[in-house]
């Protein structure tokens, strides 16, 4: 199957944005692949706004955010792999959704972390007279 998380974020950003609210994205700035302006980075994350008068460019597909935006009146190219984000939320009252640092719903779970198989016996039947 594809990847869930993609999925998500794009529901999610639409919906905050039908509501009329603005969508913010909490990204791991220390994520591989991640191009943000570093002098916002604070403690390996950055949150940006994403709403489309701040941005130029919107691309959202199952592998990566990509877009423009302003820093300080200076423009700059982002590009955030979909396992960056954090959290997808609206600014006005915090609702959407926080994902694990680790949400990578594409990588099967590691079989020595699963629980063990308990062994389990045939039941015995009786012929009772």
């Amino acid at each position: 199957m594809t990847p869930l998380k993609p999925y998500l974020v794009r529901s999610l950003h639409e919906w905050i944005l039908e509501n009329g609210m603005t969508p913010y994205l909490l990204v791991d700035a220390s994520y591989e692949g991640v191009i943000v302006p570093t002098a916002y980075v604070s403690d390996e994350r950055i949150i940006l706004n994403t709403k489309p008068s701040a941005v130029q460019n919107w691309f959202l597909d199952n592998e990566a955010i990509s877009f423009s935006a302003r820093f300080s009146g200076r423009s700059e190219n982002l590009y955030i792999p979909i396992n960056a984000v954090l959290a997808t939320y609206a600014k006005e009252n915090g609702k959407g959704m926080m994902f694990d640092e680790r949400f990578e719903d594409d990588v099967p779970p590691d079989p020595d972390k699963s629980p063990a198989k308990k062994e389990t016996k045939k039941p015995v039947l009786k012929i009772v007279k």
